[in-house]
């Protein structure tokens, strides 16, 4: 089993930076893919970035290409996401998730989940 904690959310103005980190316990970390989702209000969640186990492969939603980066240290047990250039339309609570495949890009890839950390940016 793994558990997953985020943190690094909050309130930023538009074109504001922030970096949420997501801590995953277990000794299985290394060999997980991680992936960051979001949902907004009202909305379905939705995937916003994945990283393979080695770190070695990437993926992103087109939303977000090019402003956001998703990084993980393994020695750490710790998976990033760096966001960049936020929009208020990045408002939403992002979770990250764990997965068993190389990578995933759907809700159904991933086997377990945080809780979630509010992101909300201002105009």
């Amino acid at each position: 089993q793994v558990q997953l904690v985020e943190s690094g959310g909050g309130l930023v103005q538009a074109g504001g930076s922030l970096r949420l980190s997501c801590a995953a316990s277990g000794r299985t970390f290394s060999t997980l893919s991680m992936g960051w989702f979001r949902q907004a209000p009202g909305k379905e969640r939705e995937f916003v970035a994945t990283i393979s186990w080695s770190g070695g492969s990437t993926y992103y939603s087109d939303s977000v290409k090019g402003r956001f980066t998703v990084s993980r240290n393994n020695a750490k047990n710790t998976v990033y996401l760096q966001m960049n250039s936020l929009k208020p339309e990045d408002t939403a609570v992002y979770y990250c998730a764990s997965s068993r495949l190389r990578v995933g890009v759907k809700i159904r890839d991933y086997d377990y989940w945080g809780q979630g950390t509010q992101v909300t940016v201002s105009s």
